[in-house]
């Protein structure tokens, strides 16, 4: 994050005197990136952060990749996934390749350490669940479909809040998606000032969406603490005889932030737009994008479902987090697809026809772009769903030269109104349209669970 900000309490200036109430020096430490002549901040601690004992390996963090040699289309889905571990050992790496890792998390229990990431930055985009992250640099309370940002090196611990005792609130589930080159994961440098690194007008969101850690910040506790550091592939555990956020303030440019895709602003056109349109964060050779609610295109004859493309130096993942995903068939809440690059890919058969019309779209999902293969992990293949590649073959003719899955075609163009005002019913009679059924609006996949989609109106398959 390239803005200042400080916290809690600083000396007048750097590496100078600050002393504790008892008349002891604070122990200063910078926290910098790039042999610090990148991005970097100050902080004050109560204690010295070098006091560590009992270093122990944990266990290893490096992948298994398997089927390298295979390049297909794929689909795996995440909802079929069992609570496990804790918000960090429950991660289970799907897709990944040296620049970076995906991963779904369901932890089944809370975290009792404080972790540190020391070999990259985390994009943590929380699905299902709300509470706090605990870090260094403060307190950041989170909730469903925050982006949060964890810089390479802070310390902190991960708090999901518990639901209310007869509630049908999913559990707890998010994405991470993880640099392995050592990059750092920042806003797009086209939406900055070149002068002041101030997000420009025409970005998509701006400084004011961002929630920066706020107080408590710090804890002066006594004790045996055990802090979890990844680094060299594994996890290494440690033992602090403090409370490892013993910070009393700090300022700079390093530190954890959240941004929620609530409050990204979708750039729309008159014709269909690209996918760098949706841009939201990006590091060494892969980008997040956002795919949000938002008008269609408006020409009078606009196509509102992408073309087909080769995006020949990129494979492309999307998480699906809520809609519904009648143009995608099989496609359900937690999904993950993947479309590898050399393979022409785009929307079903009969969807483009069945998209000509529609206004809008409600659908929201998450997108990673990488600019080399990904490659599954055995976890990917044990919820693959093998009928996903056939998906665009398996269909029958139609008239007008168009096809659609399982002869559905008359039925996709009859409620192609539908799709206008989002309710399920056709703009000529005010009735439900054949083979449509009508859309709920409101908070639905949260009441029926991760397993089914958020109907809010929109099914047209913008991002295919």
């Amino acid at each position: 994050m390239p803005h200042y900000f400080k916290l809690g309490q600083l000396p007048p200036k750097r590496h100078i005197q600050f002393r504790r109430p008892d008349g002891g020096l604070y122990a200063e430490e910078v926290f910098g990136t790039e042999g610090f002549v990148g991005p970097t901040s100050t902080l004050y601690h109560i204690h010295p952060p070098t006091q560590v004992t009992g270093w122990k390996t944990l266990y290893s963090t490096k992948p298994e990749y398997v089927e390298t040699d295979v390049m297909r289309m794929r689909h795996a889905r995440s909802a079929q996934m069992k609570p496990k571990g804790d918000p960090v050992t429950g991660r289970v790496v799907l897709f990944g390749n040296a620049d970076c890792e995906m991963a779904v998390c369901v932890p089944a229990r809370p975290m009792e350490y404080h972790y540190r990431n020391a070999m990259g930055d985390e994009c943590i985009f929380v699905h299902f669940g709300r509470g706090t992250v605990w870090t260094s640099f403060g307190t950041l309370p989170f909730r469903e479909k925050d982006y949060i940002i964890i810089p390479k090196g802070v310390t902190y611990r991960m708090e999901f809040e518990s639901p209310a005792r007869g509630s049908d609130e999913p559990r707890p589930r998010f994405l991470v998606i993880e640099t392995a080159n050592g990059s750092h994961i920042a806003p797009p440098p086209r939406y900055l000032s070149k002068q002041s690194a101030q997000l420009l007008e025409h970005a998509p969101f701006c400084e004011r969406d961002f929630r920066l850690p706020e107080l408590p910040l710090t804890f002066d506790q006594a004790g045996k603490f055990e802090v979890r550091i990844k680094a060299r592939d594994r996890v290494h555990s440690y033992i602090y005889d403090h409370h490892p956020l013993d910070t009393v303030g700090w300022d700079g440019c390093y530190y954890p932030y959240i941004f929620n895709i609530d409050d990204f602003s979708p750039i729309v056109g008159k014709h269909h737009l690209p996918p760098p349109t949706h841009q939201t964060f990006e590091a060494h050779n892969f980008v997040i994008c956002s795919f949000c609610p938002r008008p269609l295109d408006f020409h009078p004859q606009a196509i509102v479902v992408p073309y087909n493309h080769s995006n020949l130096d990129s494979d492309e993942v999307l998480y699906y987090v809520e809609g519904n995903y009648k143009a995608r068939r099989g496609i359900e809440v937690a999904s993950l697809t993947l479309h590898p690059q050399g393979i022409p890919h785009g929307p079903h058969p009969g969807t483009v026809e069945a998209s000509i019309g529609a206004t809008h779209t409600n659908e929201l999902a998450v997108m990673c772009d990488t600019f080399r293969p990904l490659f599954p992990t055995k976890a990917a293949l044990g919820i693959d769903d093998p009928k996903y590649p056939k998906s665009w073959h398996d269909h029958v003719p139609a008239r007008d030269g168009q096809h659609a899955p399982d002869g559905s075609f008359l039925e996709a163009r009859r409620g192609a109104d539908a799709h206008v005002n989002g309710a399920g019913r056709s703009a000529a009679n005010g009735r439900p349209a054949r083979g449509v059924k009508p859309a709920k609006a409101g908070r639905a996949a949260k009441k029926r669970g991760a397993g089914s989609a958020r109907a809010a109106g929109g099914d047209i398959d913008t991002w295919s």
